[in-house]
C-alpha cells in the first residue's frame, strides 16, 4: 500500500490536522515523559486525573524522584500498574538528573531521532510508544508513536503482519512513514479508530475501511 494514498484518503475523510504542538517549555519535554508514562494501558481521562494529581502533590520534579515509592503510588493511583508507574517515573527522572545535572530533556535537540529514541528506551519502562511520543509532541521530531487505535489500524490495513508485536509496529511504521507527515498520520489514525474502525462493532460504512480494511465487518 502507498502510505500517501492512505494518508489522501484519511485526510479526505478528516479533514487535515494541525501540527505538532511542541511543548518545549513544559520542563523541556520532562513533563510530556512522565504524562506518557502515566497513560501506558489507560484512558485520556485517567491520565488526566493523574497527571493533575501528581503535579499537585509534589512542588517539582526532584520532589518526586525523591518522594517515597509508595507515597507516589497511591497519589497516581487512578491509574493501572501504579507501583509500576511511579518506579517507571522515578527511574526516568534520576536517569535525566544523572546526564544533565537538572531536569531537563533539552539535549534531546540536539540528537538525531534515532539517537534520542535510544537514549530514551534505556530508561527501564520506558518504550517504543513512549519514546515515540516524547520525541514527535515534545520536540517535533519525526516520530512515529504507535497507540492502540494504530496498531489496530495499521494491522487491519495491512500495513504491518496481524501477528506483530507493539514494537514490531513501531518499527516498521516509522520505515514506512514518511517524515514530513508521520504526526499528521498518527493523529489521523487515531481519530479513524476512535470514530469508526473501533475495536468492537467498527462502523465500516465509510469510503476509508471501504478501501483498505480487512476486518470482519469489511471482509
Amino acid at each position: 500500500m502507498e502510505i500517501r494514498e492512505l494518508y489522501a484518503a484519511l485526510v479526505d475523510l478528516h479533514g487535515e490536522p494541525d501540527g505538532a504542538p511542541v511543548e518545549h517549555g513544559n520542563g523541556e519535554g520532562v513533563r510530556q515523559l512522565l504524562t506518557t508514562i502515566l497513560s501506558q494501558n489507560v484512558a485520556d481521562t485517567q491520565t488526566a486525573r493523574a497527571t493533575e494529581a501528581l503535579f499537585e502533590a509534589y512542588t517539582d520534579y526532584a520532589a518526586i524522584e525523591n518522594a517515597d515509592t509508595d507515597e507516589l503510588a497511591e497519589v497516581i493511583s487512578v491509574v493501572g500498574l501504579k507501583n509500576q508507574k511511579a518506579e517507571r517515573i522515578q527511574r526516568a527522572l534520576t536517569a535525566v538528573r544523572e546526564e544533565t545535572g537538572g531536569y531537563s530533556l533539552g539535549f534531546l535537540d540536539g540528537m538525531d531521532t534515532d539517537e534520542a529514541q535510544t537514549w530514551l528506551e534505556d530508561i527501564k519502562g520506558v518504550g517504543p510508544k513512549t519514546a515515540n511520543v516524547v520525541l514527535s509532541f515534545g520536540f517535533g521530531k519525526p516520530s512515529f508513536a504507535v497507540d492502540t487505535h494504530v496498531e489496530r489500524l495499521s494491522k487491519r490495513f495491512g500495513l504491518v503482519d496481524e501477528t506483530a508485536t507493539n514494537e514490531r509496529v513501531h518499527r516498521v511504521m516509522n520505515r514506512r512513514v514518511p517524515d514530513g507527515i508521520k504526526y499528521e498520520l498518527h493523529v489521523l489514525m487515531i481519530n479513524h479508530g476512535r470514530g469508526f474502525c473501533t475495536a468492537r462493532n467498527p462502523d465500516c460504512d465509510n469510503p476509508v475501511c471501504a478501501r483498505y480494511c480487512s476486518c470482519e465487518v469489511c471482509s
